[in-house]
């Protein structure tokens, strides 16, 4: 099967899952939206405000006519489907709560990047193993948030043109991407603190049996406003990654400062780990960082030397499933070594953890997507590729013993995050 040929579809229900984990296609949500407006035109208007770099159009659905206004992205990441049920819930109870724009109105894009939508294929509830042999993400500078940290403004995606258009256009006091994680707990980032967020946010993921993850990777070093919320770095401020090349601060999230906004990053775990809340002190997390830098080495060299040995096999130039696998395989080693000079200092297990699991991802999702390119280009090489794949996937379920979240608990807590991020936001 061609990576164009299957459905458009954030994944292919699993026959043997539950029926409401099926997360909404980006047609779907477009289906729901258009009957929303129908139901109510006065309250709700539905436009495309771009097209994807493959022509898919890009959907904003507005409810309400308040100066004051709320911008919620869902599908930055093709890999984190969450968002895209949840604007939806979102919407709906916008709609139907007269409170919540009364003062402000609220503008959801449905999904920000369609093609990696098509690209990134799952089972629900399924296993890391399913999920990594289906995976997609792109590479840093296709993705619709993080484009401008890598290239210059003239050859910015459409898709990233697009959500600037919007914020522009809209000079919102409050962006909400909502984003997710494989395996772990649920955070909150901000790019300016909002108080009063923290207590809502662990509330709900107490109630839903989502664990509030104490040291996540993308938040290393960064100030804490409460449980689970992290405010990002001022200018100026160093990063705890020399290699890697993201500038948070050049990222669509902080497009909003120039409005005098904030954006708040909903994270939430697919599978939930109890080890990522673990704030007892580590008993050795330098050495435990050093060996996350070795396997992280390790396992890249292992996926490398499968990748040379197929790349005369391969089409060129390369399709977004390799240039991904190459991006993550070409940034790994630069990384490992980054994490040796890790501040370790009283570090507790949850953070310990929270870097062992990113180190285990990243060769995992790189194997997974030359996995499928290989299946259809060098068969031999996918051979050695699926017996990795497989076992590293068993690792990495072995030593952090996920469980599943269901789609409603996944959904209910961004959607109540964000209308408690809206309410605590101090408005310019």
């Amino acid at each position: 099967m061609s990576q164009h040929e299957h459905a458009d579809s954030f994944f292919t229900p699993d026959t043997g899952g539950a029926a409401a984990d099926r997360f909404p296609v980006p047609s779907e949500l477009v289906r729901a939206a258009t009957a929303l407006v129908r139901r109510h035109p006065r309250l709700c208007a539905l436009r495309r405000i771009g097209l994807s770099r493959a022509g898919r159009p890009l959907h904003l659905l507005s409810v309400g006519h308040a100066d004051a206004a709320v911008l919620v992205v869902a599908g930055a990441h093709a890999n984190e489907p969450a968002g895209g049920p949840a604007v939806r819930r979102l919407a709906e109870r916008v709609v139907a709560d007269p409170a919540l724009r009364a003062r402000t109105s609220w503008h959801f894009l449905l999904c920000a990047d369609p093609d990696g939508a098509r690209l990134h294929r799952m089972r629900a509830p399924g296993s890391l193993l399913e999920y990594h042999r289906r995976f997609y993400r792109p590479r840093g500078a296709e993705q619709p948030e993080w484009s401008p940290s890598y290239v210059p403004p003239d050859r910015l995606p459409p898709e990233t043109l697009a959500l600037t258009g919007v914020l522009d256009e809209l000079r919102p006091y409050l962006q909400v991407s909502l984003h997710g994680t494989d395996l772990g707990g649920s955070w909150v980032q901000v790019t300016r603190d909002i108080p009063g967020l923290a207590e809502p946010f662990a509330k709900s993921a107490a109630e839903l049996r989502i664990p509030v993850e104490a040291g996540p990777s993308d938040a290393v070093g960064w100030p804490v406003s409460g449980p689970g919320v992290h405010v990002m770095p001022e200018p100026g401020a160093g990063t705890p990654f020399p290699s890697v090349p993201e500038d948070v601060r050049h990222s669509t999230w902080h497009h909003i400062h120039r409005y005098g906004g904030r954006t708040a990053v909903v994270e939430v775990p697919l599978w939930a780990s109890d080890r990522v809340t673990d704030l007892t002190p580590h008993p050795d997390p330098a050495a435990a960082l050093r060996a996350s830098a070795h396997r992280l080495r390790t396992h890249t060299r292992a996926v490398t030397r499968v990748l040379t040995t197929a790349l005369p096999h391969l089409p060129h130039p390369p399709g977004p499933l390799t240039r991904s696998a190459r991006w993550i395989l070409d940034l790994s080693p630069a990384l490992a070594d980054d994490w040796e000079h890790l501040p370790s200092q009283n570090a507790t297990a949850a953070y310990v953890s929270g870097m062992e699991a990113f180190g285990r991802r990243l060769p995992l999702r790189a194997a997974g997507m030359l996995l499928r390119e290989l299946t259809r280009h060098h068969p031999p090489s996918a051979t050695t590729l699926e017996s990795l794949v497989t076992h590293w996937s068993h690792d990495f379920t072995t030593r952090f013993t996920p469980r599943w979240v269901p789609l409603e608990a996944q959904t209910e807590h961004q959607t109540r995050t964000t209308l408690a991020a809206a309410i605590h936001t101090p408005r310019p």
